[in-house]
């Protein structure tokens, strides 16, 4: 049986990470969820700052504090995919993109990781007492979604996003300790954070 485990990401990670981004580009896939690591290809240290400044920073109308970690497979230590969990929400949060961003790398998806990497995000807003999660996904993206769904996620409303996406959005909420208790099956799947 496979598992997987969240790592933050540090400076031993910083080939694998680039590789990672790369796959989204050479694939012409969406990036999401990688606490803007697409824009430090040349500059992992940077990144690595950033996800520091990131972690302990007041919420504001412009950025929030946030978390960001490498999904895993214990096996290899592939990195199969990233979540950036976000641990206040603004109001611009709040009406395009949530508590979390996730993403699976595109020759890893279509293996049920996401809802693995979705599970383990749940686990940490826990930790952190977020009792209820918002996120949202492109209604041409279904994978997303029904992800999003596997766990207990209730769509709660779509609108038209003008801004980033220009496309329809679904929205969704996630009661955090209920979606954890009902899916328990993916315990075992998972470990502890490195």
């Amino acid at each position: 049986m496979e598992r997987f485990y969240y790592e933050q990401p540090g400076p031993d990670r910083a080939a694998d990470a680039i590789a990672f981004i790369r796959e989204f580009y050479e694939y012409a896939s969406e990036i999401n969820g990688v606490g803007g690591l697409h824009r430090y290809l040349d500059d992992y240290p940077g990144w690595l700052k950033k996800l520091a400044e990131d972690y302990v920073r007041e919420p504001s109308e412009e950025k929030v504090p946030a978390r960001t970690y490498f999904l895993v497979r214990e096996s290899d230590g592939r990195i199969l995919g990233m979540s950036n969990i976000r641990l206040a929400l603004n109001a611009k949060l709040r009406e395009y993109g949530g508590n979390i961003g996730y993403c699976i790398r595109p020759t890893e998806r279509g293996k049920g990781y996401n809802k693995i990497n979705l599970y383990q995000a749940l686990k940490v807003c826990d930790q952190y007492e977020i009792a209820e999660v918002l996120l949202d996904a492109n209604l041409d993206n279904p994978a997303s979604w029904k992800t999003m769904e596997a766990l207990g996620g209730e769509r709660i409303g779509e609108h038209f996003d003008a801004v980033f996406d220009h496309a329809m959005l679904v929205d969704y909420r996630i009661d955090v300790k209920k979606a954890l208790a009902e899916h328990s099956e993916y315990e075992q799947l998972v470990l502890s954070p490195r």
